[in-house]
């Protein structure tokens, strides 16, 4: 089998690059999504510039210094296309143009532009699951079984009929956002499929035609000029064809358990990840691989453990994916239990994606605008200590994540240590999964409150007499204005990190060696590159930790004030984070 980096030298030499030293060489070679800080937005919570109360794409591109000043590689923006937004822009009515809300395609391409005169490249969220129930093919398709897109969908005859004459589903599959995950339609006399809500139709991946005009859509905003795609969802696009029930999940004691809905619990394993789709990521590769600049796919992939991130990739050929995000090291595991704080578990997670994905980027997140914000990690309930620092617990989150040999997604408001706003009545939750689930699940509305700039109005994100979703309590000290001028805040941490990352040779392209041995409250893990060498350590206990290092070095980063050396070390204080350069020079 030809060896891809000998590949990669010999075209460099080709190239006339004879004269660079290897290492340079390297570096030369890599794409710029590798080590790359992409910087997730929520358009609706961002900036607004109309005093609508909703942030818009003109909004972001005002506030595009601010990206660069953090030092950030790319922006992720969630879904902008035209929607009737019942889940908030993954139900597309219209894949080719951009939401009246959030402004118009003139808009798009001015922050293309302004992006790139700033070096920040531009990732959008492509839904291909699913769309609107009110999409135009959508409305054709339910008209009747042998129109233009009768088959676009995934129909299905009831199972029979109760007796009072009510059609019964096909099968028991629950929707991800509560009950049944089929919809009667009476004109086609067939249930539809949704695995989110009934006005998210599941597109037909079966048929021809849905993939041809798929991937129409994806060369119309790659020839339009956006640097990467995330796909949504990715792992639902086919379902098992028998359509068998599901599972029931039962409790230790074997009894049936109830989900937050309030119906049987189902594994949701045959509702996705169907042996089809690697043959679909392989093509969508190719396709993306036709373009110039290094074209990214970034997958939403979860419910999995370290081999099933690692077939996403592609494996050994590398040939799907180039960076499926990475849910098992901060967010959950293959039966989506929820990450804890603990050590021993993120040291074998990170050890894993360093040595088990043949030697892909790995996409290290752990937060998103699906997800509780990082400071759940401050409450007992996710393994913090009582009274722990929170701004401690994120600063050495942040670390991991930002010294690591990866590429990192972070959250906007992440670099302010912005805080989670759980709604505390079912009549202010705006997502459709916590209006269904309430209060057992109370959405992610919590996560998706406007970004914090100031102490002014609606804290610099609107102003409007009242925004989409009320401003964080804690705007009045927690925001970028007040941050920037604390040398030890949480925005100047991340700065600090993400500088290092975009700057360091042994950071931004260097081997990961993570110690097992040693203080078992420590992670660690040694960086090499080209004869340099450097100890990334964190403590995740809330009681200082002795970290004894053969030798002292030169302390580049440390998350506390003051020096912490001790005889054999340092002794590292609750929740810190250090970053030391032991090379030999």
């Amino acid at each position: 089998m030809d060896d891809p980096m000998k590949k990669s030298m010999a075209s460099l030499l080709a190239a006339g690059l004879l004269s660079l030293a290897p290492a340079q060489a390297l570096k030369n070679s890599h794409p710029w999504w590798e080590s790359a800080t992409i910087y997730e937005i929520y358009p609706r919570s961002f900036q607004d510039s109309k005093g609508t109360g909703l942030g818009d794409l003109n909004g972001i591109s005002a506030r595009l210094d601010h990206i660069k000043n953090l030092g950030a590689t790319a922006i992720w923006l969630t879904p902008i296309y035209v929607s009737p937004e019942v889940d908030f822009g993954y139900d597309i009515s219209d894949y080719k143009n951009i939401s009246p809300s959030y402004g118009n395609l003139k808009d798009f391409d001015r922050l293309i532009s302004e992006a790139k005169k700033r070096n920040i490249k531009v990732i959008i969220d492509l839904v291909l699951n699913q769309t609107s129930d009110q999409n135009p093919w959508f409305l054709e398709s339910k008209k009747s079984k042998n129109n233009p897109k009768s088959n676009y969908y995934i129909w299905v005859d009831p199972k029979g009929y109760d007796k009072a004459g009510k059609p019964i589903p096909p099968n028991n599959w629950q929707n991800w956002f509560g009950h049944s995950a089929w919809t009667y339609s009476e004109p086609r006399k067939q249930f539809y499929y949704h695995g989110y809500t009934k006005e998210q139709p599941d597109l037909n991946w079966h048929n021809p035609d849905v993939k041809t005009t798929m991937f129409d859509v994806m060369r119309f905003w790659l020839d339009r000029g956006v640097d990467g795609v995330r796909l949504d969802s990715i792992f639902m696009l086919y379902e098992d064809p028998t359509l068998k029930d599901e599972p029931l999940l039962l409790d230790k004691n074997g009894k049936i358990t109830k989900d937050a809905f309030g119906e049987n619990a189902t594994s949701q394993v045959l509702q996705g990840y169907q042996p089809e789709l690697h043959p679909l990521m392989r093509d969508i590769r190719k396709l993306f691989d036709s373009y110039p600049g290094s074209r990214v796919l970034i997958g939403e992939t979860y419910g999995m453990d370290i081999n099933g991130l690692d077939e996403w990739y592609g494996g050994a050929k590398k040939d799907e994916l180039q960076l499926p995000m990475d849910v098992i090291l901060g967010i959950q595991d293959k039966d989506n239990n929820f990450v804890h704080l603990d050590v021993n578990l993120w040291r074998k997670n990170l050890s894993e994606v360093s040595t088990k994905i043949h030697g892909n980027e790995p996409l290290l997140v752990i937060d998103n605008h699906d997800n509780l914000r990082a400071d759940r990690f401050c409450s007992k309930d996710f393994g913090a200590a009582p009274f722990a620092n929170c701004a401690d617990i994120q600063k050495m989150l942040a670390t991991v994540l930002l010294a690591s040999r990866s590429s990192v997604l972070m959250y906007y408001g992440d670099e302010i240590g912005m805080t989670t706003n759980t709604p505390q009545r079912v009549e202010d939750v705006q997502d459709p999964e916590g209006r269904a689930g309430w209060p057992k699940d109370k959405g992610r509305d919590a996560e998706r409150t406007p970004m914090q700039w100031d102490t002014s109005l609606n804290a610099g994100f609107s102003n409007a007499k009242k925004t989409w979703l009320p401003v964080g309590t804690s705007y009045t000290s927690v925001n970028v204005q007040a941050e920037k001028l604390d040398p030890n805040s949480m925005f100047n941490w991340y700065k600090s990190l993400i500088k290092l990352k975009n700057t360091n040779d042994v950071i931004r392209y260097g081997n990961q060696d993570v110690i097992e041995s040693g203080n078992p409250q420590i992670l660690s893990f040694y960086r090499t590159y080209d004869g340099s060498r450097m100890l990334v350590a964190t403590n995740f206990s809330s009681q200082p930790q002795q970290l004894a290092v053969p030798a002292k070095g030169k302390v580049v980063l440390q998350s506390f004030v003051g020096d912490v050396s001790s005889k054999d070390g340092y002794l590292i204080p609750p929740y810190g984070a250090m970053i030391l350069d032991l090379s030999e020079k």
